[in-house]
């Protein structure tokens, strides 16, 4: 089985649990992150070389500093068990997705050149939302190739409002004419 697979498998189960238990999934995902993070936390933790009870001493110093408790540190034990924290980042990722598929979220990327004011983001957030008919969460980044504009993506979804973009789409247009 692939790791992505596995990742998903896991997640669907972590998730549903946590929604029976009523728990946060966000220490698992600091947990992941300090493994990701650490390579000499994923070489202590993945050798099987390493003593068995020196491997669950350091995962559950590593647990008690990021603040996982109860169903999250046991699915991370497993995980450990099942020699399957390579896919901790992957499974992290999938109960984001979950979480937010759950809450009604949508989230959104929208790049620009340069920084844009705060009143811009919450209308382009505001005007998604009604086209969506859900609550979008938007990530900022920035492009400086972009020359000026903004692309938007949501999942599959791309909406190129840059300049760059409306220039390629000149070009394009110019080279099917000839």
């Amino acid at each position: 089985m692939s790791e992505s697979a596995v990742s998903a498998r896991y997640a669907r189960a972590i998730f549903e649990l946590s929604l029976e238990t009523g728990e946060d999934l966000g220490p698992i995902r600091d947990f992941a992150a300090a493994y990701k993070g650490s390579p000499e936390l994923q070489s202590i933790l993945d050798n099987p070389l390493v003593d068995a009870a020196q491997r669950t001493a350091v995962l559950e110093t590593v647990a008690e500093r990021v603040g996982v408790r109860g169903a999250a540190l046991n699915a991370i034990r497993l995980l450990a068990s099942r020699h399957k924290l390579r896919a901790l980042p992957g499974i992290a990722a999938a109960l984001g997705s979950l979480s937010d598929r759950h809450a009604g979220i949508v989230r959104a990327t929208v790049t620009s050149a340069q920084p844009l004011p705060d009143s811009v983001y919450q209308r382009i957030e505001s005007e998604l939302s009604t086209a969506v008919g859900r609550k979008i969460v938007i990530e900022r980044k920035q492009d400086p190739t972009l020359i000026g504009g903004i692309v938007t993506r949501i999942g599959d979804n791309t909406i190129d409002g840059s300049i760059r973009g409306r220039l390629n789409e000149v070009e394009r247009q110019l080279l099917q004419s000839t």
